[in-house]
């Protein structure tokens, strides 16, 4: 039988580069927004990614879609 992916979910999480630790890495935070449309465009979430990055006190350094989805067998 086959299976099928049906979309639950969709989350955008903006990674933030808030400093450097003691030794100079570089550190990073996760702001996540949960609830988006799993049929949003790609381009949409990428260009409200970088509007609401421009609220940050942080710099952006990536944005992530993250798509969930139930199994079932069809």
């Amino acid at each position: 039988m086959a299976v099928t992916n049906v979309p639950v979910g969709t989350a955008l999480k903006l990674k933030l580069n808030t400093g450097t630790d003691g030794s100079g890495n570089p550190v990073f935070r996760t702001k996540s927004l949960s609830n988006v449309k799993p049929t949003a465009a790609h381009q949409d979430i990428f260009d409200v990614a970088v509007s609401l990055s421009g609220l940050q006190e942080y710099t952006l350094s990536s944005i992530s879609r993250v798509d969930s989805g139930e199994l079932i067998q069809a």
